[in-house]
C-alpha cells in the first residue's frame, strides 16, 4: 500500500502549478490579484544599489538563461562566461574648435557671387569598442560679418542692409574613418538653423546653436564630421566664424 501512495503522489509533484491567491493556476507560477506584487530582495536598492538607486523605477531584464536581472549585459549568455562588458561612456570635449588668434574660429564665407555656400567646422574622433548606439549633443558659437572674416580684423562688419542670412549647422558620421562616401554625407544628424538681418542698428556678437542626434555605429574607430550651410541674396557677402566663442561636444557611446 506505501508503494501504490508513493507513486500515485510523484507524477503530481512533477507535473504541479504553484498558484499564490488561486486554486487553479494557469502557469508553473500563478500570482494572482488585480494588487498582487512580487519581491526580490536581490534587486533592491539595498543589495543592488549599482543598477537601482532607490529614487526611481529600475528596469527589469530577462537574459538569455531566463533569470531576472537590472543589468541588460550581464549574464546574458552571449558569451563563453555568459557576460558581455557594457559600453556607456561619455566623451567630453569643451571648446572643441580652436578658437584662432582672432577669435574667429573656422570661418565659412558665402562670396558676393553665391547665394549658397557650405564648409566643414571640424572633424572629432571617437572609438566604440562595440556595436554601439551613439548620442551627440553639440553648442557651437556663431559670429556673422557682412565682411570676409578670413581678410582679417579689418572685415568683421555688422549688417546694415536689412538683408536674411540663413546659416544651419549639422553633422554626419564617418563610419570607419575613412572618408565620408555619398550615404554617410547624406545623413545628417542634430541639424539646426538661425536667421539674422539687421538695419544701420546692428551690432556684432556671438550667438549660440544648439542640436544633438542619434545612431548605430560598428566596433571601430568613427569621426563626427561638423558642416555649416549658409544662405543669403544675391551680390551678398556673409562671413561667419564658428566656434570662436565657448563651444562643446559630449558623445555618449553606449549599448
Amino acid at each position: 500500500m506505501k508503494i501504490l501512495l508513493l507513486l500515485a503522489i510523484i507524477p503530481a509533484v512533477m507535473y504541479s502549478q504553484v498558484g499564490i491567491g488561486t486554486a487553479n493556476p494557469l502557469a508553473d507560477l500563478h500570482v494572482a490579484g488585480n494588487t498582487s506584487t512580487i519581491r526580490i530582495e536581490s534587486l533592491s536598492a539595498v543589495n543592488n544599489p549599482a543598477h537601482n538607486d532607490g529614487i526611481k523605477p529600475a528596469l527589469a531584464y530577462v537574459n538569455a538563461l531566463g533569470d531576472v536581472t537590472l543589468n541588460p549585459s550581464i549574464n546574458n549568455g552571449t558569451t563563453s562566461g555568459g557576460a558581455v562588458a557594457p559600453i556607456n561612456f561619455l566623451l567630453t570635449l569643451p571648446d572643441f574648435i580652436p578658437n584662432g588668434p582672432l577669435n574667429f574660429g573656422n570661418i565659412v564665407t558665402s562670396p558676393a557671387l553665391d547665394t549658397y555656400s557650405t564648409g566643414l567646422i571640424k572633424k572629432v574622433n571617437f572609438t566604440a569598442p562595440g556595436s554601439a548606439l551613439v548620442e551627440v549633443k553639440y553648442c557651437i558659437s556663431s559670429l556673422i560679418s557682412m565682411g570676409d572674416l578670413n581678410l582679417g580684423l579689418a572685415n568683421l562688419i555688422p549688417f546694415y542692409d536689412i538683408s536674411s542670412r540663413v546659416f544651419k549647422i549639422y553633422f554626419c558620421i564617418d563610419i570607419n574613418n575613412d572618408g565620408l562616401d555619398a550615404v554617410e554625407a547624406s545623413k545628417r544628424f542634430g541639424l539646426n538653423a538661425q536667421s539674422y538681418a539687421s538695419a544701420n542698428q546692428g551690432i556684432l556678437g556671438y550667438s549660440f546653436t544648439n542640436g544633438h542626434g542619434y545612431t548605430t555605429v560598428p566596433p571601430g574607430t568613427h569621426s563626427i564630421h561638423f558642416f555649416a550651410e549658409i544662405f543669403d541674396g544675391p551680390t551678398k557677402v556673409t562671413s561667419i566664424g564658428f566656434g570662436g566663442a565657448e563651444d562643446t561636444i559630449k558623445v555618449r557611446v553606449y549599448n
